[in-house]
This record gives structure tokens, sequence and C-alpha cells, in this order.
């Protein structure tokens, strides 16, 4: 099988995984609009738990890497320079996610707090499969990259009213 075939088949199912995590979300999760502040705090808990265990896995194999210890750059396509990226992904997830969220539960209304929940749980889970994807081999890692950012924007979508299916 292809590269671009396996890449091409991760980024649909994730995009899939997205769909159905929105869909969830905003359809099945029913909390309360008054706990809309709350959620959002909690939300992040995850991503913010993902981060640590990736920041601490990074510091972890720099002390056991002589080469790495003084803070050098560590060999491209080696395990510690895929962690690397994986991590310095999810830090651009997050931020993405810090700058829209906020503006998804307030806009999706009732749906809100749900749709955060889901958000949540489904970010870290799908950061866990970025990162396991990368390191088997990295057109793997498309199913995690598409799981998570198609949420976030299917969710915008969502909650903006602007549905396209």
């Amino acid at each position: 099988m292809s590269q671009r075939l396996k890449m091409l088949i991760g980024g649909t199912l994730g995009a899939c995984w997205a769909f159905g995590v929105v869909w969830l979300g905003a359809s099945a999760i029913n909390l309360p609009i008054f706990a809309l502040t709350p959620t959002l705090l909690l939300a992040f808990l995850g991503p913010g738990l993902v981060i640590a265990l990736m920041i601490f896995w990074s510091a972890v194999r720099r002390f056991q890497t002589e080469a790495l210890m003084d803070g050098q750059t560590a060999a491209a396509g080696s395990r510690e320079d895929i962690d690397a990226r994986v991590l310095r992904n999810t830090i651009e997830q997050v931020v993405l996610a810090l700058c829209l969220w906020p503006a998804i539960g307030f806009l999706a209304a009732d749906d809100g707090p749900g749709l955060l929940v889901a958000l949540g749980v489904s970010f870290s889970l799908a950061r866990i499969a970025y990162w396991v994807g990368y390191r088997i081999s990295p057109p793997l890692r498309l199913f995690g990259f598409s799981a998570t950012f198609y949420a976030t924007i299917f969710a915008l979508f969502w909650a903006g009213g602007i549905w396209l299916v």
C-alpha cells in the first residue's frame, strides 16, 4: 500500500471520527447550559494531561540518551525526534482549541457543554493515536491529526450553524 493511500485512509477515518464526536457531543451528551464555564475549564484537562505526559516522556528520553542530555537536537527520524514533533503538533492543536472551543461552547447554545466534553475526551484519544501512529509509521499519524483538527473545525461549523451535511 502506498504512503499516499495510507494517509488518505487515515485522514478519512479521522474525519469520520471527528464528525461522530461532534454529532455525539452535540446531540447525545446533555448538560445544562449553566455548566458551560466549568465544562470548558474541564474540557482542557485531557489535552493538558496528554501534553504533560509527552513532556515527561521527552524528559525521560533525554535523561536516558547521552547525546541529548545537554539539550541537543535529536537525530532526524529518531524516536526522540518523532516525540518532539508530536509534542510540537499537539501544542499547535491545543492553541487552536484554546482559540476556538470557548466560542464553540458559547455559540452552540444548549449543545455547548456536551460538545465541549466530547471534544476534550476525543482530543486526548486522538493525540495518543497520533503519537502511536507516528511511531509505527509516519503516514499512520494522519488518523490522529484529522480526528483532532477536524473535530474542532466541524464543531465550529456546528456551533455557527454552518453544518454542511
